[in-house]
């Protein structure tokens, strides 16, 4: 390998661009004794200097070509002859081959002992092309040969029956499985693993008479992960994740919850675990929280990136910067409704109000903002806690579901007494929230005076981008969906057809459709007067309003979603949802 010539020192370059001070690049150095490698790891922690402005400079070191990665894919041909373990492990990427020279992108040209190794296990010579760890292990994880990896540990898994290894390491990675001894042990972190390189939100294991099935929830929809398991591995795999989960092995007749926590590529993931006996054995379903990426979604969310349609947005908007009143959002488990709230009260929170929150449970946190868990065993529920809030002198204040009618008394009194209050209630459309106040004996006068605003919603999953297509639609597919064929048979419609970005599902991500009901005069004297929920239908749509049907239809046009995913989650005929 030709040894690439070292042009300046790195803190020399650094000093020179106005990056660092001297007497910063000076300690440094002592700090890291020196060595390039701790002295870069070093600014990068302390925010000093940009992964990727460092990456550039350490390239302009050596005289090499820096490359960012931009949406790289490893060639699948390289997976056959280089481990991915390999890659992982010593953090590069093959990028081409030319005349038995293979170009690869690293982190660190300086190591000469480990380029030296990879040379002699590879057997090529190399051409060195500097990149961030980062980059890299983005490449690696988008790329293919992770799956071939994951599918070979599972072909790998032969059908006998181990003793349980209470002892787990608790970093989690390709090279760390690959080498893993124990057969279950292997399984577990396999699965969790392509979970998560497949966006899934749960893991659901699931025995029947003779199999075990294991299914991951992607975008909402449960898919098949593998291919069933004798039933023979269902005992050891439940109590692997029981052990994970500090549950205890020997109980199989009750529910048992429990948690635990995994580091991958330097971040840290919760799952949440449920335990629940069944006909053939214990059914487990694992909920994945990735907090960081979490945490970082919600300080960005904004509500014009959830997919409203801009004048359901700009009606919305109105209504959660009014001084006081109630904003309900509604829909059923899993369509959005608390995301919707997090994205409001983003939107309002100017440090200038006190925001406190009551949630069953708290999620993920807001910085800024009280947030208060339920906790129904010690006696409190939402409705003890929204009046202990309306003690600790609140501007706004966000109640996880209005559940009973005592919440809902609460809530409403604390709308008319000049808070500003945000919840969620669980019904099928806007115009069934109501009725589902009423039937809890709210009278309906304090209600109507109290609200400002109900918007209904639902998630639909999003075409994946990179493998878009558009196709004609056909008279059965209109009539299906509650189209006028001949209005419609001119249009585009898309699809998608299934791709490694998407795991060959044909989506990528979901989308809010909602239904906006402004409480205008007009809708108030019918609420008063108790008029069915078909005429207030009528009047709202004359004002203006859109179904959540039209919504979806709107987005299957503009090339968003499709007509089945439409179908899936609105009722084509009657516009009860």
């Amino acid at each position: 390998m030709a040894t690439p010539v070292k042009r300046a020192a790195l803190d020399e370059i650094l000093v020179r661009r106005g990056l660092i001070s001297q007497d910063q690049a000076e300690d440094f150095r002592g700090q890291a004794n020196g060595a390039d490698r701790s002295f870069r790891a070093l600014l990068v922690e302390q925010g000093l200097v940009p992964e990727e402005v460092l990456a550039e400079i350490v390239a302009e070191q050596y005289g090499l070509r820096y490359d960012p990665l931009k949406d790289f894919r490893v060639d699948l041909e390289f997976f056959k002859t280089i481990p991915v373990e390999l890659m992982h492990r010593h953090f590069f990427v093959p990028l081409e081959e030319n005349d038995g020279v293979l170009t690869i992108a690293v982190t660190d040209p300086q190591d000469l002992r480990t380029l030296d190794e990879l040379e002699l296990l590879i057997g090529r010579e190399f051409r060195l092309v500097v990149s961030t760890r980062s980059a890299i292990l983005e490449s690696l994880n988008q790329s293919e040969g992770n799956s071939q990896v994951i599918t070979r540990i599972q072909e790998e898994f032969r059908p006998v029956l181990i003793r349980e290894d209470a002892q787990g390491d608790e970093v989690l990675s390709i090279e760390k499985i690959a080498k893993d001894q124990s057969p279950v042990v292997k399984l577990v972190d396999t699965m969790i693993l392509s979970a998560l390189q497949k966006r899934a939100s749960d893991i659901h294991i699931e025995a029947s008479e003779r199999s075990v099935e294991i299914k991951y929830r992607i975008d909402g929809i449960l898919y098949t992960a593998m291919e069933p398991l004798d039933i023979k591995f269902h005992a050891p795999l439940i109590s692997r994740l029981k052990v994970m989960s500090e549950l205890d092995i020997a109980e199989r007749r009750i529910p048992q919850d429990g948690r635990f926590k995994l580091r991958l590529d330097q971040k840290k993931v919760d799952f949440r675990v449920s335990v629940l006996p069944s006909a053939f054995g214990e059914s487990v379903v694992i909920r994945i929280l990735e907090k960081e990426d979490i945490a970082s979604g919600v300080r960005q969310l904004r509500l014009d990136r959830l997919g409203f349609n801009t004048e359901d947005l700009r009606r919305f908007r109105r209504a959660i910067t009014e001084p006081y009143g109630m904003v309900l959002v509604t829909g059923p488990t899993g369509s959005g409704k608390t995301t919707t709230l997090y994205g409001a009260i983003n939107e309002i929170n100017n440090q200038e109000d006190k925001i406190i929150t009551i949630e069953d449970p708290v999620e993920y946190q807001l910085k800024g903002i009280v947030q208060i868990p339920v906790n129904e065993k010690k006696g409190l529920t939402f409705a003890r806690g929204l009046r202990s809030i309306l003690r600790h002198d609140p501007d706004k204040i966000m109640v996880g579901e209005i559940r009973d009618a005592e919440t809902a008394q609460i809530a409403i009194q604390s709308a008319l007494t000049g808070h500003l209050v945000f919840s969620t209630v669980h019904a099928n459309n806007a115009f069934d929230v109501i009725g589902r106040f009423v039937n809890m004996g709210i009278e309906p006068y304090n209600f109507v005076a109290s609200l400002n605003c109900i918007l209904a919603q639902r998630l639909v999953r999003a075409i994946c981008p990179a493998c878009k297509i558009s196709f004609t639609v056909d008279r059965a597919q209109c009539e299906e969906s509650g189209l006028d064929y001949d209005q419609v048979k001119h249009l585009p419609f898309y699809q998608g057809k299934g791709c490694p970005e998407c795991n060959g599902l044909g989506y990528r991500g979901r989308r809010a459709i909602t239904e906006f009901l402004a409480l205008t005069d007009r809708i108030k004297e019918m609420i008063l007067d108790r008029k069915p929920a078909s005429e207030l239908r009528k009047e709202a749509i004359a004002g203006g309003m859109t179904s959540l049907r039209e919504a979806g239809v709107e987005k299957v046009l503009r090339g968003e979603t499709t007509l089945k995913e439409v179908n899936r989650v609105t009722f084509s005929h009657g516009g009860a949802a």
